[in-house]
């Protein structure tokens, strides 16, 4: 007794459809160059991600870490915003250390055609950065000890929230 063709074509068209679905899954670190954003602006740890057709997302890591740039910079465990092509605006999950404080990063742009140069809207302040230290993937760690030479009270501290704090602060 055979097998029915029917479910013979069936079963070849279900493996077919998984593999497709499988070989077409795209990084989130994939999007970020097809939006003309370097990959490393994201660390190694990302666990999930989705991407809505009007460009809300929300990533998620598999725990809080550091990631030591020019500046040390915190990612939470959910990384919303909205990507566009060359910036991510409305984001939320990202802050960086300047002097003693921990500042939300508000939006991310790179200049199209790229000029090299990589803005972060931290507040009032818009900071321009080279963008060749964005362009690897880096490794994420637990604490941010490991990253800097400060003291121990000064760096393992986890971010205060700063949405009530008025930004002055310059550069």
């Amino acid at each position: 007794m055979g097998f029915n063709p029917r479910i013979q074509l069936g079963i070849l068209l279900l493996l077919l459809l998984s593999l497709y679905a499988s070989a077409n899954k795209t990084t989130v670190y994939e999007i970020l160059t097809k939006y003309s954003l370097p990959k490393g602006l994201l660390p190694d740890s990302v666990k999930s991600y989705s991407l809505s057709k009007d460009g809300d997302f929300e990533i998620e890591l598999e725990k809080p870490c550091y990631v030591e740039f020019e500046y040390l910079v915190y990612y939470a465990e959910k990384i919303t915003g909205k990507l566009s092509i060359g910036s991510i605006t409305d984001l939320d999950g990202i802050q960086v250390k300047r002097f003693f404080l921990w500042l939300n990063v508000n939006e991310i742009r790179v200049d199209l055609p790229s000029s090299g140069s990589i803005y972060f809207q931290v507040g009032i302040i818009n900071k321009k950065l080279d963008m060749n230290q964005f362009e690897t993937v880096h490794s994420c760690r637990d604490n941010a000890l490991a990253l800097c030479g400060g003291s121990l009270r000064q760096v393992l501290q986890l971010p205060d929230p700063v949405d009530d704090m008025p930004m002055l602060i310059t550069e």
